[in-house]
């Protein structure tokens, strides 16, 4: 007379042999294998849009009004108008806004308006902040 013990999650013989599931290859049917009905749903997945932040220049005594003028128009693709526009609203307001970018589109461009005015010797300062 064989008696039955559960070993791992599978009846096994007093051997300790597992017993093999019927005809489907030894593994074991699951218990809604086949029955039943499944709702199959999609789930469409939400896009955040990106946090924006905005590149300011901040006035200072020492920094030229054309050199200015030149960093707008290289490092933010402003036409001559626009930069001259900017740089003197940073002139009379003491700071100016540059353009709104993505996070690492702002800090590159801060970056590199902020290498460039050292490299040339101008105290210009360039920062971003969340919009």
């Amino acid at each position: 007379m064989a008696w039955f013990d559960r070993l791992g999650g599978e009846w096994g013989s007093r051997s300790g042999g597992p017993k093999s599931a019927g005809g489907n290859g030894g593994r074991r049917r699951s218990e809604d294998e086949g029955t039943g009905t499944a709702v199959i749903t999609r789930v469409k997945p939400q896009t955040k849009r990106p946090n924006l932040y905005r590149v300011l220049l901040l006035n200072d005594d020492y920094t030229p009004m054309e050199f200015v003028v030149h960093v707008l128009e290289r490092f933010f693709g402003k036409d001559r108008e626009d930069a001259t526009r900017i740089m003197l609203h940073v002139h009379q307001h003491g700071v100016g806004e540059c353009g709104i970018y993505t996070y690492e589109v702002a800090e590159t461009k801060v970056t590199q308006v902020m290498d460039f005015s050292r490299k040339h010797q101008h105290p210009l300062q360039c920062v971003m902040e969340k919009k």
